[in-house]
């Protein structure tokens, strides 16, 4: 039993994925993840290459962590120990206690070095190496890439969830200015739609998030991290205000912001799985629930203020359906041949 009381999952206690008979073990487990109120109707997202049908496909390198911090489970993360970046963070937002963003000591998962080690967060041991995960030191003096949180310390509840958001293994290398620029600004935009329009049956704020990284090729930071060439989110919830489930992706590519006033487009999760898919496997964020595919929350940017939503044209990139705007029915366009544009300009000079 001591496998199984874990929090992070070795082959034989393997509790938060359903894994195919195999002749070769001795049990069947259980479908029944140990962390299943981060997910939405318990069912894990579906991950091209990575986590298809409630399956691990590598367990040597895809690791999931029940996150734990003072004996509490606080969110799921599932591990690149190869890449030493999370796959993606999934948690439930239900708020927050209006609290500054902590100071906290950066923490690390002991389970990956050893799965008989405590289940709790903590601090490493500097006279230890880490095999299996990054630790604070492999992120000092690069000077181009913060701590990017994928479960933000500020859509977390309460100081101590807050707190647990600052392992290292919800972290990725994020350019500086967009993990402060267009990303912090999409974090805060989409809090404000989950705290007024988010409100389940009993009234209660109850929204189920994941949030990720696409690891690049080949761009690693001091020889031991991925850099990650994109991240994404996602989000669903029910919403009783408008009696529908509503729900929204972004995504942005992990290089700097070209100004400040960037915004990222917010998206439909069927353009997220669509952005992510792979040639054989389909991802999908929240299998076989009601979340809507192909519609998203930018309907109730203009009624909430303040939020650094963005307007209908504020965004990282024009929509590849864009087109150039036609005139209105009955006017002409005077269109000028280079010529005559010469010829245009140089009678204007002599005029003046």
């Amino acid at each position: 039993m001591s496998s199984i009381q874990t929090c992070f999952l070795s082959i034989p206690a393997l509790l938060f994925l359903v894994l195919p008979i195999d002749p070769t073990l001795a049990e069947v487990v259980t479908p029944v993840s140990i962390c299943k109120q981060f997910l939405l109707e318990e069912t894990p997202p579906q991950v091209p290459g990575v986590l298809e049908s409630g399956n691990i496909l590598n367990q040597n390198q895809y690791k999931p962590i029940c996150q734990t911090y003072k004996n509490k489970r606080r969110f799921l993360t599932l591990y690149d120990i190869k890449n030493k970046i999370p796959v993606f963070s999934a948690y439930k937002y239900i708020g927050d206690v209006e609290i500054k963003r902590p100071r906290s000591h950066w923490q690390i998962e002991p389970q990956l070095e050893n799965e008989n080690d405590s289940n709790n967060m903590r601090r490493k041991d500097k006279e230890k190496i880490y095999n299996h995960q990054a630790v604070d030191t492999d992120f000092k003096s690069n000077g181009t890439y913060d701590k990017g949180h994928i479960f933000p310390s500020s859509h977390a509840f309460t100081k101590d969830d807050k707190m647990a958001t600052f392992t290292l293994t919800n972290i990725v290398p994020q350019a500086r200015t967009f993990n402060q620029g267009s990303w912090n600004k999409m974090e805060r935009c989409i809090k404000c739609v989950m705290d007024k329009y988010c409100k389940n049956s009993s009234g209660v704020t109850e929204v189920f998030v994941v949030t990720g990284a696409q690891p690049s090729s080949n761009n690693i930071l001091n020889n031991k991290i991925n850099i990650p060439s994109m991240l994404w989110s996602a989000f669903c919830c029910y919403s009783s205000n408008m009696d529908m489930w509503i729900a929204s992706a972004h995504w942005g590519e992990n290089v700097p912001d070209e100004s400040k006033h960037k915004y990222l487009q917010t998206k439909t999760l069927s353009e997220l799985h669509n952005k992510l898919r792979t040639a054989d496997s389909e991802f999908n964020m929240f299998p076989g629930t009601q979340c809507p595919l192909h519609k998203t929350v930018s309907q109730f940017y203009p009624d909430i203020k303040n939020c650094f939503c963005p307007s209908s044209i504020s965004t990282t990139s024009a929509p590849s359906n864009l087109t150039t705007p036609t005139p209105p029915s009955g006017s002409t366009t005077l269109q000028l041949t280079p010529t005559l544009q010469i010829l245009l300009l140089t009678h204007l000079f002599l005029y003046f």
